[in-house]
């Protein structure tokens, strides 16, 4: 099973006909922000756009893929040096909202845009990393913090005291304020962020560490994993 931090760090990936761009979200023109509310708008239902804003205030790193002069999608994230509770200075990776326009979706391009915002922010990847993500689907949850066997949280298992601690500091980063630390749930402000137009298949059980979210009121789950390994005592 390939390890997160292999796919992260592997060389580029081979996209022919895409044209990226890795930039500080504080560099951004009108213009550049308008293709990300347009582009924003074409991957998900009902696309809250003050959610889009308010991350651009918050996470410094924007990587964006054009195809034949067309927008076809954009990660936004950011790495920082944290002192989390018994783990000063530690590499934090915060990853944000990720939007594929349909007609370019299973090419592995969220994930290229990934890679290329986390190479860009940090010189530190021969360090222990933990890797951070709000997610709204099971899908992506399953896929890079289900996999992993430091991954939190977990169906039916109580998160630990140090993991609950580290789970508030991370959301205290993210800025949520209505931050659970028994369930990991985000809660939100009450309406959408969104609905991501793919198919996405996922079993019943998938579902169950998300019992907690209510899409409706914009909450959003928490999940966190360390890459490549965690730090001794976190299980």
């Amino acid at each position: 099973m390939t390890d997160l931090r292999e796919l992260l760090v592997a060389s580029e990936r081979h996209l022919p006909g895409f044209v990226f761009r890795t930039v500080p979200t504080d560099s951004l023109t009108g213009a550049d922000r308008q293709l990300l509310s347009e582009l924003f708008d074409a991957s998900f239902r009902h696309a809250n756009q003050a959610h889009l804003e308010k991350l651009l205030s918050q996470l410094r790193t924007v990587s964006v893929a054009i195809c034949d002069g067309k927008p076809a999608g954009f990660t936004l994230s950011d790495v920082r040096i944290m002192d989390l509770p018994r783990l000063p200075e530690q590499v934090v990776m915060l990853g944000g909202l990720a939007c594929v326009a349909p007609k370019f979706q299973r090419r592995g391009l969220m994930l290229e845009l990934a890679r290329r915002n986390f190479m860009e922010s940090t010189p530190r990847w021969s360090e222990r990393a933990l890797f951070c993500v709000r997610y709204g689907h099971p899908a992506a949850f399953r896929t890079i913090v289900a996999r992993g066997p430091s991954g939190v949280p977990r169906p039916d298992v109580r998160p630990t005291a140090w993991q609950r601690e580290v789970g508030r500091a991370i959301a205290d980063a993210y800025g949520e304020e209505r931050f659970d630390p028994e369930t990991f749930v985000c809660m939100g402000a009450g309406t959408p962020i969104g609905y991501p137009i793919i198919d996405l298949e996922v079993e019943p059980l998938d579902w169950e560490v998300f019992r907690h979210v209510d899409r409706e009121r914009g909450d959003s789950l928490l999940g966190i994993v360390w890459m490549p390994d965690a730090p001794p005592g976190w299980a």
